[in-house]
């Protein structure tokens, strides 16, 4: 079996939404001290409060540059409430599965869209409910939902 599926593939190979917002309304960037893979992602927020760009910049394997690929496809054209419950077993579950150690890089795009979100919030006085207790310099469980988001 191949380690990786044709979805999955094909966001590493023609990544989407590649680059960075020149004039971002918010601005996240996550890395792992496991591995070392580090991602930005940057969006552009309407006055409705949905997001209208995303963009990544990643420095990672495969999965961590397919996993940022899809979290912002994902998230252009959502409500920043809605962006904010995207989660990487949703992510993983978009992709159609990741390998069991691959699935810290789908935690790193969840944690950098809630990063950007909460810079967000912070430049316009904003709040919301998913960004309850949520701290973008805490170190993520790299291994959360591991489980449930296996293929």
């Amino acid at each position: 079996m191949a380690l990786y599926n044709d979805t999955v593939m094909e966001h590493f190979m023609n990544p989407h939404n590649v680059g960075e917002i020149e004039d971002a309304d918010g601005k996240g960037t996550y890395g792992s001290p496991v591995c070392g893979d580090m991602m930005q992602i940057t969006i552009k927020v309407d006055e409705n409060d949905t997001i209208t760009d995303a963009k990544f910049k990643t420095f990672g394997c495969g999965s961590a540059i397919a996993s940022s690929s899809m979290a912002t496809d994902m998230i252009i054209g959502m409500s920043v409430e809605d962006a904010l419950a995207v989660s990487n077993k949703k992510i993983v579950e978009e992709l159609g599965g990741l390998p069991a150690v691959k699935v810290h890089c789908s935690v790193l795009a969840e944690h950098a869209i809630k990063s950007a979100i909460y810079d967000y919030a912070v430049k316009h006085g904003k709040t919301y409910q998913g960004l309850e207790g949520f701290d973008p310099d805490a170190e993520e469980d790299d291994h959360h939902d591991l489980e449930d988001a296996e293929e």
